[in-house]
Formats: structure tokens, sequence, C-alpha cells
């Protein structure tokens, strides 16, 4: 048995986004065997710029769990240069999405294997076991998939990258939409990671943007109810806020509550529990009333010792749920 009560040969399935899903995978690391550990990550923020191929969430995770993400942004290598994004002024291209000079070499490699015809799913294989991270990274879907949202103010619709990047997630949007998701399909390897974990855990991280679209991918809501495994989610909202990013605000403009509570009634179909935050508290009966049953714990992962008693926690509600229900 592990310290968090676990099984040491159990198996985890995560879902994830960018940053928080990639903070909690390092965490999670740090009690369980990374070769047990699954990440089913977002595609919906993939785009292709200057002819490249980029992945945004998977890089994010990969580097993250490599211990080469640049701490101060949070995104890209750390000790990166940008000679290449100077050059690119010099031509007239757009260069307000930044890409450093060694995470360039991802993206030529990403692009040119797919280009090759290998799957979207080979090259994460690819890059994650150049890096040997351990834990099995999977995109939910090798089809291309575009996240989109409309601008409340002009009604305009621009891409995620467009909102979250370039307009730095400052104006508030009426309705995101996933392009191309009806022509989309779960992969078989996360089809069967879903369906055969001893656990599933959905990530903190945003829940219309970077899980929403991973829940959409047709397949992944089928192979969730076909699981038995127990499903248990960290909310990202903490005191009404985000610790990062734009989840509170995109919850509030688009109609749900921005808190806990909100995050419980959008997975309530889902998710078995949900770790809710100390100062949310309060907050639990509400979340029962949901049907999710609440449990109470430091959900912030600002050393690596409370990212560990996070996931500590996180594997400990699991097995709660386990055994209540047997």
């Amino acid at each position: 048995m592990t310290a968090s009560g676990t099984s040491s040969s159990s198996t985890i399935t995560v879902i994830c986004g960018g940053v928080g899903a990639a903070r909690f995978l390092r965490s999670l690391i740090r009690v369980v065997d990374p070769a047990l550990v699954t990440a089913i990550i977002n595609v919906a923020d993939d785009m292709v710029l200057h002819g490249l191929s980029i992945s945004p969430d998977i890089d994010t995770v990969t580097y993250t769990l490599a211990d080469a993400i640049d701490p101060e942004r949070g995104w890209g290598l750390r000790e990166e240069t940008w000679r290449a994004m100077e050059a690119i002024r010099r031509y007239g291209d757009g260069d307000w999405f930044s890409l450093g000079d060694q995470d360039l070499a991802t993206h030529l490699h990403r692009s040119g294997r797919l280009a090759d015809g290998a799957t979207l799913t080979e090259v994460t294989r690819e890059i994650a076991n150049s890096w040997d991270i351990g834990v099995t990274l999977l995109p939910v879907s090798n089809d291309s998939i575009s996240t989109h949202v409309t601008r409340a103010d002009s009604g305009e619709e621009i891409s995620f990258q467009e909102y979250f990047v370039g307009e730095r997630h400052g104006v508030p949007i009426s309705s995101v939409r996933f392009d191309g998701i009806e022509n989309a399909s779960i992969t078989e390897e996360a089809d069967r990671a879903i369906r055969t974990a001893d656990t599933v855990i959905v990530a903190p991280s945003n829940p219309i943007v970077s899980i929403g679209p991973v829940l959409a991918v047709p397949g992944v809501q089928n192979a969730l109810a076909a699981s038995s495994a127990p499903c248990v989610a960290i909310s990202p909202i903490i005191g009404g806020q985000a610790l990062k990013g734009p989840a509170a605000n995109m919850l509030a403009e688009l109609g749900h509550s921005p808190t806990a509570v909100g995050v419980a009634e959008l997975w309530s179909d889902l998710i078995d529990v949900l770790l809710v935050d100390d100062d949310d508290a309060s907050l639990s009966l509400d979340v029962a009333a949901t049907g999710v049953t609440p449990y109470v714990t430091d959900t912030i992962m600002a050393t690596p010792e409370r990212g560990a008693r996070l996931a500590a926690s996180t594997l400990s509600a699991a097995q709660l749920r386990i055994g209540s229900s047997s």
C-alpha cells in the first residue's frame, strides 16, 4: 500500500487540461509510481502557427513533468532564447504567440512526424519518452478540434488562443464552441485507459475550455459510464476565484456559479467526489445537494509538500468512495 492507501498496483487515469493539470500530475507522481498514471489531455487548444502544429496543453504537461517548464511563465522551457521570434518580426509575421527556440524543436518534430503520417498519439509518446517522464500521456483524440469563443462586446467569434493570449483573456464572452468535435472520436488508447482505470481523476483545470472539450469528444462519456472506477475531481475554483486563468470569469459569463458548487453542478453526472478547498468548507452542503460528495481539504499546490498532500487526499477520497459503495 502507498501512503495514500491505494494499492501499489492501482492504475490512475487523469483527465487533464494545461497548467493546473500539469502541476497536479507532478504532485501525484510524488506519491505513486509514474508508470501507474495515464493522462488524457485536451487537444482543443491545439493550433497551427507559422506552419507548425502546436499542442499547448500536451507540451505544458510534458515540460512540467520533465521539470523543464519555465517557472515564471508557467509554460515553455526554462532558460529559453527567442532569436527565431526576433527574426520573424523582420518578415512582418505576427509574433503575438511567442515560441522559444528550444520549444520550436518540439513543434518542428511534431509537425514533421504528423506530415509523415504519424498520429498525434504516436508523436506524443515519442516526445514524452524523450523526456523520460514515466507518465503515459495520451491526447484525447487524434482528430482536429479547435475551441472558439464569442466576444460578448462585439459578437465576434475568435479562437481560444486569440482570446487567451492575444486578448489576455480580458474580454467577456457569451459562448464557447468546439469546432470539429462532431467529427472527432476518442482514441483507442484513451478509451482503454478510462475503462480500465482503478481511479479516474478530473484535474483542477478550467471546466469550460480545458475539461469541457475532453468530455465533449464522442466516446469519452461512454467510456466513463462503462468504468466502474470512482471518479474524483478537484475544484479549480477557491473563494469564487481561479488561482490562475479565466475559469471563474468564464463560468459566470456563461451562466454558471463561479464556485465549487457550480463545478459540482457541471459535473454532477460524471463525478462521485469533489475536493473542495478548506476556504470553501461552508459550501459542502450545497455541493452535496448536487449529488456529489464533498471532500474538504487544502487544494492549493503552493509547495511540493502541499501538492503531494493534495494528491494523497485525492486518492484517499477515491478510496472512501469505494468503501461507501461496497
